[in-house]
């Protein structure tokens, strides 16, 4: 997948975690609600460490990607990952718990939550730093989407950077979260959400074309066999 639809992933994803996951970015401790610097790094090192295990992520998918890319499965996994989100899009919300429901999930998930909510007693850098990486491991479709961005590249290097710039798209919107939080009440997280499924059309459109190889720059170039 061209590297530049990681941001779209990214943005929209971030939208989608505005209306969904924003309670854990607006219940990031703070002795004083005050827009200080340390404030402000400590909400920057929060984000820095979403990134950091996207990109971790990335690589991996990425390594496993590059198996499928030498097989030549390139083309089908775009076209699979396309008709996924386009499914994910279609199937009613309340069948998505199906999968994230399953038991393995479900302890991980409390796993991870359990370690934040420790983290969130202690008020020092590394501590946001480390709840973001624990944050970036949270069950979302949206990184699942970029993770299956990753692996579409075919390379862990090339994977790894997909899911920086996954991260980086989520970036803006939830540092101005962090730091602006009160302001977005619940109706107006609900509005950024009702956008997120034109977002998810598109990118499973791009997924579909690339897969198809028709020759179109940037869109749907010819694949190396």
């Amino acid at each position: 997948m061209e590297i530049w639809t990681a941001l779209i992933i990214g943005f929209a994803g971030s939208l989608h975690c505005i209306g969904m996951c924003g309670p854990i970015v607006l219940a990031l401790p703070t002795k004083i609600y005050s827009k200080n610097l340390a404030f402000i790094l400590k909400r920057f090192l929060y984000n820095i460490g979403r990134v950091t295990t996207y990109a971790l992520i990335g690589i991996v998918v990425g390594y496993l990607g590059q198996s499928l890319k030498i097989w030549g499965y390139q083309q089908t996994l775009s076209i699979l990952i396309g008709v996924i989100i386009l499914l994910w899009v279609i199937v009613p919300k309340k069948h998505h718990k199906i999968i994230t429901d399953k038991s393995l999930i479900k302890k991980g998930f409390n796993f991870l939550q359990r370690h934040i909510g420790k983290l969130f007693i202690k008020q020092d850098y590394l501590s946001f730093y480390v709840i973001g990486i624990l944050n970036g491991f949270l069950p979302c479709g949206f990184v699942y989407m970029g993770a299956a961005g990753a692996a579409s590249t075919g390379n862990y290097f090339s994977g790894g950077l997909y899911m920086a710039l996954f991260g980086m798209g989520t970036v803006p919107a939830m540092f101005i979260l962090s730091i602006f939080g009160k302001y977005f009440n619940q109706s107006l997280r609900n509005n950024f959400n009702k956008v997120v499924p034109y977002f998810a059309v598109i990118l499973a459109l791009l997924f579909i074309l690339r897969g198809m190889n028709l020759g179109i720059p940037i869109i749907s170039p010819h694949m190396m066999h």
